[in-house]
């Protein structure tokens, strides 16, 4: 699904995407309708440039028989073979409404538990010594 990362940060970004890709692609289609390699990029433009095109088409294939997205083929603008292009059905657009609600309160509740200010409260809760007596 995404190009090799050998280090744990890289790792941990490409765990967390996979959680959020197909939320990603509904937003992008929301925009307006795309083609495979039209996500790449524009992934890549958002900052999540680990995603390969290749692993863009079966998840587009499982949103499209989910009835997310429909397609449709349209002639390339470089007069090329016509190219496969995704749009929104109603229920594609209620799963992202709904996916992006769950996201944001994950996300807040993540960065919420991740922040200085969170690291900071739990260094200044009253701390129990061994024989339970309060240190503060």
């Amino acid at each position: 699904m995404t190009k090799e990362l050998p280090d744990a940060v890289g790792q941990r970004h490409s765990q967390l995407l996979r959680g959020v890709l197909d939320i990603c692609l509904l937003a992008l289609i929301a925009e307006r309708p795309r083609y495979g390699f039209e996500f790449t990029q524009a992934l890549a433009d958002g900052g999540l440039d680990l995603v390969r095109e290749g692993s863009i088409y079966p998840l587009l294939s499982r949103l499209e028989g989910g009835g997310l997205v429909s397609s449709y083929r349209a002639p390339s603008a470089s007069g090329g073979a016509p190219r496969k292009y995704y749009r929104l059905t109603e229920a594609g657009r209620v799963e992202l409404d709904a996916g992006r609600a769950v996201w944001h309160g994950f996300a807040g509740a993540v960065s919420g538990l991740l922040t200085e200010t969170a690291a900071e409260k739990t260094d200044t809760h009253t701390d129990t010594t061994s024989t339970g007596e309060s240190t503060s």
